[in-house]
């Protein structure tokens, strides 16, 4: 088998069956025109070097072969990757925002090292951000070998485009704080005073993506290893949830489709002040509710380690500064890490409620002035 035979059986690899024939009779018309002229203006035969270097300047099969391919040369295009990118960018936040949780409950529960738990923490991050940037990979690129492009790529609006800021790092630090937008200290002429303020689409971004990954975990369709046991000298113990879960374990993830439904149509119309304004005072009364039902429980969890259990259960005579102060102060064994827990638990239910109440008064004024 000659050169061309060689160079043609590794281009026919990479095409399709059915234009083959087509496109490798093409192509060795083209080598043999080459070679003909090359030898015409050498006046002799091409050796099989020159005949390499001519193949060579045609191109590597594979490249040659990609020129006849159907369809996109990239799995992720220019066109698309700029969304790739900003879905990519969010996910990790909301991954490191879950694990960063997770680390904080193991560090207070007494971990005998704290660096090994520190070092999980990041190999689970790696880990699951390698995951979802291989998932969001693979969604780009059907949507880019199948065509697909969904309504809000070509149809959309200027005045719905805040939710893109989130790129923008300076934006977030304007969420949070609410002294203006980070393109403004840029800027030689500000802005009007109706979009001085923050950026409203980081927040409701970054809470549809949170309560997305807590709703797709609570019907368990994904895991987080380690969350739901605790390290302790000796055997691990095992976190098991109180029998309120499940009663309100329906009212848990409507609560979650809602808020997210909210904040989907929040980023959808971020200056639609009542819209947002009735909704979330909705939301907040319903989360408010909730957590009133799983305070008054007074039982959450059970740490169980061999035969011993222990609860995770308290009353409103934790909400005292003096517990606070005297937080992780307690014993190692699984009595006292419950102990502990339970104080954690109830203050981050109180605060919860307390910062749904808040939420519910901000939201009636501004329903009221809107």
């Amino acid at each position: 088998m000659d050169l061309i035979d060689r160079y043609l059986d590794a281009v026919a690899a990479q095409l399709p069956i059915d234009a083959r024939t087509d496109i490798i009779a093409e192509l060795r018309d083209l080598i043999l025109s080459r070679f003909e002229a090359s030898e015409e203006a050498l006046g002799r035969a091409l050796n099989e070097d020159e005949q390499e270097a001519i193949l060579r300047e045609i191109g590597h099969p594979l490249v040659v072969a990609a020129r006849y391919r159907k369809g996109p040369d990239s799995l992720v295009g220019p066109e698309l990757f700029p969304y790739w990118l900003f879905g990519v960018k969010a996910g990790l936040m909301v991954l490191g925002a879950v694990y960063a949780l997770t680390l904080f409950i193991r560090l207070i529960s007494g971990a005998d090292d704290p660096g090994q738990a520190v070092a999980q923490a990041f190999h689970g991050f790696f880990g699951a951000g390698l995951t979802l940037i291989g998932a969001a990979t693979l969604a780009a690129a059907i949507f880019e070998h199948e065509g697909i492009r969904p309504a809000w790529m070509m149809k959309w609006r200027v005045r719905d485009l805040g939710a893109f800021g989130l790129a923008d790092p300076a934006a977030w630090g304007v969420s949070m704080t609410g002294t203006g937008t980070g393109t403004e200290t840029a800027r030689a002429t500000p802005m009007p005073t109706a979009r001085a303020k923050a950026w409203p689409g980081g927040e409701y971004l970054f809470s549809f993506l949170a309560v997305g990954v807590f709703a797709l975990w609570w019907v368990g369709l994904i895991h987080f290893p380690g969350l739901m046991s605790i390290e302790l000298r000796g055997q691990d113990a095992v976190v098991s949830g109180a029998p309120i879960w499940t009663t309100l374990f329906g009212a848990i993830l409507l609560y979650a489709v809602a808020q997210m439904a909210v904040d989907l149509a929040s980023l959808v119309r971020p200056y639609a002040l009542r819209m947002r304004a009735a909704a979330r005072i909705a939301v907040a009364c319903a989360g408010l509710w909730l957590t009133w039902a799983i305070f008054e429980a007074g039982h959450w969890f059970n740490l169980t380690r061999g035969e011993e259990t222990a609860q995770i259960a308290g009353n409103w005579t934790m909400l005292d500064f003096d517990t606070l102060r005297n937080l992780g102060d307690g014993a190692r064994d699984l009595v006292g890490i419950a102990s502990t827990l339970s104080v954690v638990m109830v203050w981050a239910l109180a605060i919860s409620a307390i910062s749904l109440a808040f939420k519910i008064v901000a939201n009636l004024g501004r329903l009221a002035r809107a």
